[in-house]
């Protein structure tokens, strides 16, 4: 399983760079977000895929699931939601005002 997860990882890393390296302004929002979903499926996979019992004040359940690497994760989906949103939204305002979303224009000159 660790493997799939592996190649899964590796995929969207691949992808995200790639998309992060282009001209178009919406392309480098997306990489990020790529990007953000596989430091999430890297964090998951890197706390050991197992299965267990949920993390209760029981002592009948011989395994437990560590319930830290399921928060952290849940807080950074949560953020990187915001931040894409956020950048989604500058991205739109960028586009509306200078009527471009391609990097190398948006740059400007070197007299401005």
């Amino acid at each position: 399983m660790e493997l799939y997860m592996s190649l899964a990882i590796g995929v969207l890393f691949t992808v995200g760079i790639y998309l992060i390296l282009s001209k178009s302004l919406l392309r480098i929002v997306l990489g990020s977000s790529f990007l953000s979903h596989g430091v999430h499926l890297l964090l998951l996979t890197m706390s050991r895929l197992k299965t267990g019992a949920p993390p209760l004040l029981d002592e009948k359940a011989e395994a437990y699931v560590d319930p830290l690497p399921q928060a952290l994760i849940l807080t950074s989906i949560v953020i990187s939601f915001g931040v894409t949103s956020f950048l989604l939204v500058l991205a739109y305002k960028a586009y509306k005002k200078l009527g471009t979303d391609d990097m190398e224009e948006l740059r400007g000159n070197e007299n401005e």
